[in-house]
């Protein structure tokens, strides 16, 4: 059964998600999340790494597109040295 609670948001902006409901989702110190907000609720959605079972189809999927665009490894070797070379530039 899902657990009902209440919170309150910081001057900072900061909410705090009631114990019972950490642990009923075994959240854990550090869980990152997607904030999302339609009218009047706000949705919290933890943000889980895909298992290498789900991310094996994922690469594929990636390599058959890039394929039929015609990217080349060289192409990507290139646009990652490009942003790493930008982002020096930032720091």
């Amino acid at each position: 059964m899902s657990k009902i609670a209440t919170t309150k948001m910081s001057s900072k902006g900061q909410v705090v998600i009631p114990e019972a409901i950490r642990k009923q989702l075994n959240l854990e110190p550090g869980e990152q999340f997607v904030v999302m907000a339609e009218s009047d609720v706000v949705i919290l959605k933890r943000i889980t790494p895909p298992t290498i079972d789900e991310f094996e189809p994922l690469l594929a999927r990636a390599r058959l597109a890039a394929a039929e665009a015609g990217l080349t490894q060289k192409d990507v070797e290139e646009a990652i040295r490009e942003v790493r070379k930008r982002d020096e530039g930032r720091s």
